[in-house]
């Protein structure tokens, strides 16, 4: 995972910098200071406090003078990305009827970096303790539809994923040796699902299947969630990998559709 080259006449410096302001806001840093926000950053306490000053003149960010913190403004951006998605509006309903049928909570979530982000959540009942939207993002590593997509990509991005993610434990449970990561995800690659049992949080196991688009590749990824509490592993493959992946092709189908009538010159006569 290379970063971008800088060195490119098209880079623009200033939004990247921006960017980089926004992205150090999170649930474990809410409000900061200039300071704060120029150690996480890397940038100079000049460009970070520009930055920080221009985000309050545009709405997406305030202060009392001493901190900073975003507002609710900030969510046009992510929105922004959700709206231009055929992917998430086709996949909403299809999520639906799957948590109808099984009667636990489903979820598509895409890869970006080391995390996997949420973009459709089907909740039925509260299953962990961190509450999940759209939006949320956890380690890849320790998630089923991260390592779904993870065990997707190719061998040289995998390996680069693999020497710069944080495998750090999320439960006593969480796999965080590389070697046998690396062993899981070859096996992922092989059976098209990925279980992961308590890794991600004591008490929840998930299961989840890749969509892939029109030229095969994996874009998103679809889960089905449940307690441990009751039966084991197996019997998440036995209730859901079935209706996950019946699921996956309905949704695939319909965006095949949507992409041939967003393209016709790729259609056949």
């Amino acid at each position: 995972m290379e970063g971008p080259d800088t060195r490119n006449s098209d880079f623009v410096r200033s939004l990247a910098k921006g960017l980089e302001v926004i992205s150090s806001f999170g649930p474990e840093r809410k409000e900061a200071t200039v300071s704060e926000v120029a150690t996480v950053t890397g940038l100079s306490r000049a460009a970070t406090r520009r930055m920080l000053l221009t985000l309050v003149e545009l709405g997406y960010a305030t202060t009392d003078g001493r901190v900073f913190w975003l507002t609710p403004r900030i969510l046009k951006l992510g929105y922004a990305y959700l709206s231009s998605q055929s992917l998430t509006e086709i996949a909403e309903n299809h999520v639906q009827n799957l948590v109808a049928q099984v009667h636990e909570s489903s979820s598509l979530g895409v890869l970006d970096e080391f995390d996997i982000v949420y973009v459709v959540r089907v909740p039925t009942k509260k299953i962990m303790r961190a509450s999940i939207s759209v939006g949320t993002r956890f380690p890849a590593f320790a998630t089923s539809m991260g390592r779904v997509l993870l065990a997707q990509l190719e061998s040289a991005d995998l390996d680069a994923f693999l020497e710069s993610a944080k495998l750090e434990p999320l439960t006593q449970r969480t796999v965080t040796d590389r070697d046998q990561l690396r062993e899981i995800l070859t096996q992922i690659s092989t059976q098209d699902y990925a279980l992961t049992d308590q890794e991600l949080e004591d008490g929840l196991r998930s299961i989840a299947v890749p969509i892939r688009d029109t030229q095969g590749r994996a874009i998103a990824a679809l889960n089905v969630s449940s307690s441990a509490i009751v039966g084991d592993p197996a019997d998440l493959i036995a209730r859901f990998l079935e209706p996950l992946r019946t699921t996956a092709r309905l949704i695939e189908h319909d965006l095949a559709l949507a992409t041939g009538r967003r393209h016709p010159s790729n259609a056949r006569f």
